[in-house]
């Protein structure tokens, strides 16, 4: 890496940090606020507390990453302007590009980490930290998810399972298994007290195994020595823990994939769920990409502090920023009113915002 880039990325980093942890604390505190006495009765672990937090703050992490990158680029603009350093740069034969491709690069970086805070973290703690607040930090009165019944409409079978063991949806207790003919009509039933998916796989602890004929009526077991196995992997089952537990969970806790899977399994749903469930799912999909079009528009922003005014620089981009928001709520409401397709409202801020951008961008040039 170039000296110079060095030097910018140091400049840039420093106030992003600052953003970052004054935000993250000013959502912790007021969260804090609220759960102080509950936290101090119950006295739990420290990493569980810090993973409540974690994951009481996680889905808020894709609005908070561009506003930080904002914040932080409009300072870093306006202190190289201030001390003409973007003058002394452009004299040296350093291309405008070059001096703000480690801010760009950091934006994108900053998109990579809201793509896993959103689809590996929060899918996995958001949801637990609602439940264990809900059960006032004490793991002893964490509620389960009781009387699930799911049916597969792929391949005919119907899940009835007693209850949920585990936050993470991979054990389950009191579990039966109904698989029907093509043309109806049960074939057989699987009876587990203990169900755990592991590795892919489901693992059923002594199942008891029912066979039927075409007219009802129970007949041998066509596989007498598998049957007899106290635990039993059963690996042409394709549903997966997350498929269940969809019907219990708020939509907005689910990764991109298992939104997907739902739309696949669930193809009867209402069509008003389903427009707004579509739009979410793609919204889900382009919100980093605010993180890089809120930059583009930060830069020009902050050379405009600098070189004219503080005022007219921080509200520009103070404006645009919640201009971009604004539209965004505005695609959404039209989207979730069915007057626009999901995709085009979802993708339609982005592009905009993105092309303003580089045009105010490509002038500085």
């Amino acid at each position: 890496m170039r000296i110079l880039s060095r030097y910018v990325l140091k400049e840039f980093l420093v106030p992003l940090f600052y953003c970052l942890t004054g935000f993250i604390s000013i959502y912790i505190l007021f969260e804090l606020f609220g759960s102080f006495s509950r936290l101090v009765e119950a006295k739990p672990t420290m990493s569980k507390t810090l993973l409540y937090f974690a994951g009481y703050f996680a889905p808020y992490f894709e609005l908070l990453a561009p506003a930080c990158l904002m914040l932080a680029t409009l300072y870093t603009m306006w202190n190289f302007c201030r001390h003409s350093e973007i003058i002394a740069m452009r004299a040296s034969g350093i291309s405008f590009f070059a001096i703000v491709k480690p801010l760009l690069l950091v934006a994108c970086i900053m998109a990579g980490a809201v793509v896993w805070v959103g689809e590996v973290f929060v899918p996995k703690y958001a949801h637990w930290a609602t439940l264990y607040k809900g059960a006032r930090f004490k793991d002893s009165e964490m509620t389960r998810t009781d009387d699930i019944v799911y049916r597969a409409p792929h391949s005919l079978r119907t899940w009835k399972i007693g209850s949920v063991l585990s936050s993470t949806g991979e054990k389950f207790k009191d579990v039966k298994i109904s698989i029907d003919y093509p043309g109806g009509g049960r074939k057989m039933t699987i009876t587990s007290p203990h169900v755990e998916y592991l590795d892919g796989n489901w693992y059923f602890s002594t199942p008891v195994m029912a066979y039927y004929d075409t007219d009802g009526n129970a007949i041998a077991s066509p596989t007498p020595e598998l049957d007899k196995l106290t635990l039993r992997s059963f690996p042409d089952f394709s549903e997966k823990p997350n498929d269940f537990l969809m019907q219990n969970h708020d939509f907005k806790y689910f990764s991109t994939l298992s939104r997907w899977r739902y739309f696949k399994n669930n193809p009867t749903i209402d069509k008003e769920r389903m427009v707004s469930y579509k739009y979410d799912f793609w919204a889900k999909i382009f919100a980093p990409l605010a993180c890089l079009v809120i930059t583009l528009f930060a830069i020009p922003a902050g050379i405009a502090t600098g070189r004219q005014s503080v005022f007219k620089g921080i509200v520009g981009a103070i404006g645009m920023f919640f201009a971009f928001y604004a539209l965004t709520i505005g695609c959404m409401i039209f989207a979730k009113k069915d007057i626009l397709p999901p995709f085009v409202a979802a993708i339609f801020p982005n592009i905009l915002f993105f092309m303003i951008g580089c045009r105010l961008f490509y002038k500085q040039r």
